[in-house]
């Protein structure tokens, strides 16, 4: 399935014997990746305890029960889909309703996007061109289209910090409670100089919610649900642009303020659904038992469950991925992303998470506005917006069933193929001399079937490719590096974008299909000798693959036989 952030799954190890867990249980997420422990099990309790007591976290826990655990990880993997939906309706309820804040995220730099093309917003905020329209310049449009990219980066990198200190839920309504009063700024703007400030701090603040909402998710859901679930977090970016087109079309033609006023006012209305809400919030268990309050974790699943499940199994399975996480800590660096088979896991993951920018997807951002600068009429344009991600909503849906079906590999690079000659047919379409009339709407139709072909493929493969090529000792530090990396990217066309589309600029048209279809054909050079097909693999089956550097068109038919849980014990069984 297809997410902003990615589920996680380790092996999980009792005192009577190593216990395999392709998924987890609830609780489990990027970081809580587990190897089979080394060394003896009073040696590695001694460490835990010591690591516990560090942290000011109680050492007076017993050890878990292994027969709870047992059962807890039996239950994990017997649960079908709609099983989990019934044991668990309240935990699929709350974290769709922390995921809102990820369509606040989305929402605010597609409503700023459109802005440019309001006619009211671009007479009381830009300059008169040569020709009679009033424009708002591309400097402008880069610096108020920087607060979300930039929040990106700050939000994922920082963000950590409070969710440990204080927990996902407050954490959470510190985020709204900001959002609340930052949106002062943007309402009551009338000039750039104070949106711009306004934009800034709201997309420092808007960045933490692409944290939040998928830690939440990973967390409170059982394994059966976690792919659906952190893939609805992906789903929320598209519903929160769609929503942002939707209403900004309904605004573009009034003759006062309030064609602009009326989109940031609409911020406050998520405040107000997510405020009263969030002290209902039941706490991540996972977080409540890192900070050894238990019987709070207990409390908290039964709130997230229903009466039919074993809250003391599913509690025991939480505190022992607790105390291998705490024994896996080490080591776990920055600078590990890039040592030995690391690098190559980190470039892959980095590689296909870079590909989304580079393949063109930040043109939804200004989709209206390249649909008038394309020739399209004003009204038109902001109905052709709503289209474009009416399009990519149904297709994330539809993504869901052909991860199943086809795998990564294959999908990804046919995508990526499609989106390739979809850029390049738009780029010559526009090189056709004096232009015919309908060419304009031949680019505008052929970018609505490009983002119906992005996020059947490139836009969710990326997030499960992300995830399970990702080392699990590292997952969380190499997911955090390729979201970094791409956000950086994200800048650079944030910054290039508003020159190569501006009338008084490059004034590219549709020619900007050539430089996104060449950007994407060298990116899909990589991913056909790169990107491997992990359909199908557990984490130990891919580590041993990484291990033995298999080349990544080889993934899918290589076989291992006799296969243990760690790829150093597979090297001497299998044959």
């Amino acid at each position: 399935m297809a997410s902003r952030s990615t589920p996680g799954y380790g092996t999980f190890s009792t005192h009577q014997g190593p216990v395999t867990n392709s998924g987890g249980v609830i609780g489990i997420n990027a970081q809580q990746q587990q190897n089979p422990s080394r060394g003896s099990t009073s040696s590695s309790m001694v460490t835990t305890i010591e690591r516990q007591e560090e942290r000011g976290v109680s050492a007076d826990t017993e050890p878990s029960d292994p027969l709870a655990l047992a059962e807890a990880i039996e239950h994990e993997h017997a649960l079908t889909f709609w099983e989990a939906i019934k044991l668990y309706p309240t935990a699929v309820g709350w974290s769709a309703f922390v995921s809102i804040g990820v369509i606040m995220l989305a929402f605010d730099p597609q409503i700023v996007g459109n802005m440019f093309a309001i006619p009211q917003f671009k007479k009381d905020f830009g300059m008169e061109h040569p020709n009679g329209e009033f424009v708002i310049p591309a400097r402008w449009q880069v610096g108020l289209s920087l607060g979300n990219p930039l929040g990106q980066v700050v939000g994922a990198l920082f963000s950590a910090y409070p969710m440990e200190l204080f927990g996902r839920k407050w954490t959470f309504f510190a985020c709204v409670s900001l959002t609340a009063g930052l949106v002062f700024i943007q309402f009551f703007a009338r000039s750039l100089e104070a949106l711009l400030v306004g934009e800034l701090l709201g997309g420092l603040v808007l960045g933490c919610f692409v944290v939040i909402g998928p830690t939440y998710a990973s967390e409170v859901c059982p394994m059966a649900l976690r792919g659906v679930l952190t893939s609805y977090t992906n789903l929320c970016f598209v519903t929160g642009q769609l929503l942002g087109n939707g209403v900004t079309a309904g605004t573009a033609t009034l003759k006062n303020h309030w064609a602009y006023s009326i989109p940031f006012a609409l911020q406050w209305f998520w405040v107000l659904v997510i405020l009263p809400g969030v002290f209902f919030i039941p706490e991540s268990p996972w977080w409540l038992v890192r900070k050894g309050r238990s019987e709070e974790a207990r409390d908290s699943l039964r709130r997230l469950a229903s009466k039919k499940v074993n809250i003391d199994a599913t509690l025991a399975a939480i505190a022992e991925t607790d105390r291998l996480e705490l024994e896996m800590e080490a080591g776990s660096t920055y600078l590990d992303t890039i040592k030995g088979i690391n690098l190559r896991r980190t470039e892959i993951s980095t590689g296909v998470y870079a590909t989304q920018v580079l393949s063109g997807i930040y043109l939804i951002n200004y989709g209206t506005y390249f649909f008038q600068q394309a020739g399209v009429g004003e009204q038109d344009a902001f109905y052709l917006g709503i289209g474009f991600l009416a399009v990519g909503w149904v297709s994330t849906v539809i993504s869901w069933t052909l991860i199943g079906q086809f795998g990564r590999r294959r999908i990804f690079n046919i995508g990526l193929l499609f989106c390739v000659i979809l850029m390049v047919v738009i780029g010559i379409l526009d090189t056709i001399p004096g232009r015919p009339s309908g060419v304009a709407w031949a680019e505008s139709s052929l970018m609505l079937v490009w983002n119906g072909v992005y996020d059947l493929s490139v836009g969710p493969i990326t997030f499960v490719i992300l995830g399970e090529c990702s080392a699990t000792r590292v997952r969380s530090k190499t997911i955090a590096v390729a979201t970094a990396i791409q956000a950086v990217l994200g800048i650079v066309m944030t910054v290039a974008i508003p020159y190569m589309i501006n009338p008084d600029e490059a004034n590219l048209q549709g020619k900007l299909g050539y430089y996104f279809g060449g950007l994407g054909a060298l990116c899909l050079i990589w991913s056909y000798y790169r990107v491997p097909e992990t359909k199908g693999r557990t984490y130990e089956e891919l580590d041993v693959l990484f291990d033995r550097k298999v080349p990544a068109r080889e993934f899918k038919s290589y076989q291992i036989e006799g296969i243990t849980a760690s790829p150093k014990m597979a090297r001497h069984t299998d044959t």
